[in-house]
């Protein structure tokens, strides 16, 4: 139903391959025909999702720069591998490195998997130099203060397979941050201090414009939407959803079930008609909406957007990122909330739900979908979808405004099975048991000066967000197996030093 785009089919990545002029034109045909296999094994790889384009070799300045420049301008193209199949001397690469705006990944990696030891003679290896000509390359990539991932081992190895579909995942998710349009109706929750942050830097670090718009400005688009696509979409909640019976056709609230659907289809029509892909809402200003969006609002996150409740648009922004991320894969992404916790010693879990607004990606079950009292906002019962979250690893994210920089903690988290059923809790949730103990995390988080709002992803974990966090070149601080107390501390203290240096005057 949704027209927002959240795929990874539009994207490539481009492959570049270095050598020079000296090695003669037999050589560099070789290289080409090694470079180009290598680029088909990884297309065989069936875990990567975004298309890989190879490239013709690269071997002076000029090519190169004009290369990073086309990259730049095209759209399509969210990153770069580069390879050295051969050496490259390193000054050849500045201009382009420079001007190279996408991310990039330095691929150490050689056409054979063995050396033919029998058979092996300078000619061989005068064509296979990449274990010191990806050196020189990394030598002017760390001069120059280049960001980039470096995977090593052959295109093969299925972990170097991960790593490279990892970071593409990442990549995409930053060219949806770098292109996104943020609608803001209302403002932040009153008196509430980590959901504010500053916008201006944030399309400055982030690319991303976050704007406000009147709540009944949406309150408009929702009066506007005609019967019979309310008809349409009330069908289709109940096919989809285990309709409570007091909301079904000609019952007592039907009516309750019907403004509900207005509000997705008032919201969705004013979200695609400006190009926004992500969203908050705020209880505390509601105008002319007959109740708090809820359904439609887990409606819309299942479908890609990015949501934050309470006006908090750093989440509203990861949610879309981590949307685009595991796009094409099992599990999804979802507004969270630490709510509470169940604390039997040795069993301790988080309970993480929000007052309506937890997206039903997470869950392969079929949810039920209900109408209940809620004690704020001050306006008619709202609808929602009900339904736990399916166990499995999962990681939560925050991000915060640190003053002189953004934050993003990260969490590596199991969702389990609540202990007891919870049948008087009528919202989505999820229980889970957090890395490495509950209270290490919950210390770790708090010494961080974490966001209690998240993006809980199932979909993808730790390490494509740590492949976002060094594209953005953001601060991240995880939480998980290895982590320490001590340890996480110095964590916090050393890195006050180094982005605030990393930063300059």
């Amino acid at each position: 139903m949704s027209t927002l785009e959240t795929t990874l089919d539009p994207f490539e990545i481009w492959f570049f391959t270095g050598s020079q002029n000296l090695y003669g034109e037999e050589t560099l045909r070789q290289v080409a025909e090694q470079s180009q296999q290598i680029v088909d094994t990884l297309h065989a790889s069936a875990g990567i999702p975004v298309k890989i384009v190879w490239k013709p070799v690269l071997k002076d300045s000029e090519s190169i720069r004009r290369s990073a420049l086309d990259v730049n301008a095209d759209d399509s193209v969210i990153g770069v591998i580069a390879w050295m199949h051969t050496f490259s001397p390193a000054k050849m690469w500045i201009s382009g490195l420079e001007a190279l705006q996408k991310p990039l990944l330095h691929f150490h990696t050689q056409a054979n998997v063995e050396l033919p030891y029998a058979d092996i003679d300078f000619d061989f290896m005068n064509l296979n130099q990449a274990a010191h000509g990806d050196r020189e390359f990394g030598y002017i990539q760390t001069r120059l203060g280049v960001a980039r991932k470096t995977v090593v081992g052959h295109a093969t190895n299925t972990l170097v397979q991960s790593q490279i579909a990892d970071w593409s995942r990442a990549a995409a998710g930053w060219q949806a941050v770098k292109t996104l349009k943020l609608a803001r109706f209302g403002d932040n929750m009153r008196y509430v201090a980590v959901t504010e942050g500053d916008k201006t830097e944030a399309e400055i670090r982030f690319g991303v414009q976050v704007n406000t718009w009147g709540v009944n400005d949406l309150a408009d688009a929702v009066a506007a939407v005609p019967d019979d696509r309310i008809d349409a979409l009330v069908a289709e909640y109940e096919e989809l959803y285990d309709v409570a019976p007091e909301l079904r056709a000609g019952a007592e609230r039907h009516q309750s079930l019907r403004d509900g659907a207005a509000i997705e289809l008032g919201l969705r029509s004013f979200l695609e008609e400006g190009g926004f892909g992500a969203f908050t809402t705020s209880f505390e200003d509601l105008g002319a909406l007959k109740q708090l969006p809820g359904l439609a609002v887990q409606r819309l996150m299942a479908d890609g957007y990015g949501f934050g409740a309470e006006g908090d648009w750093k989440t509203a922004i990861l949610v879309r990122a981590a949307n685009v991320m595991g796009a094409g894969l099992p599990g999804g992404a979802s507004l969270m909330e630490d709510y509470t916790y169940d604390l039997v010693e040795g069993q301790e879990t988080i309970l993480g739900a929000h007052m309506l607004e937890v997206s039903p990606s997470l869950t392969t079950a079929k949810p039920t979908l209900e109408i209940h009292p809620l004690g704020i906002g001050g306006k008619e019962d709202p609808v929602r979808l009900v339904f736990t979250a399916d166990p499995g690893p999962a990681v939560v994210v925050a991000l915060s405004d640190m003053r002189d920089r953004f934050r993003l903690v990260a969490n590596v988290v199991e969702v389990v099975e609540p202990r007891a059923p919870l049948p008087n809790l009528p919202v989505g949730r999820a229980v889970w048991r957090p890395a490495p103990s509950f209270q290490v995390s919950a210390a770790a988080w708090l010494t961080a000066g974490a966001a209690h709002h998240t993006v809980m992803s199932t979909a993808v974990g730790i390490e494509v967000f740590e492949d976002f966090a060094a594209i953005a070149k953001t601060e991240l601080l995880t939480i998980d197996a290895d982590t320490t107390l001590k340890g996480f501390a110095n964590e916090v203290r050393w890195n006050q030093a180094y982005y605030r240096l990393a930063q300059g005057l």
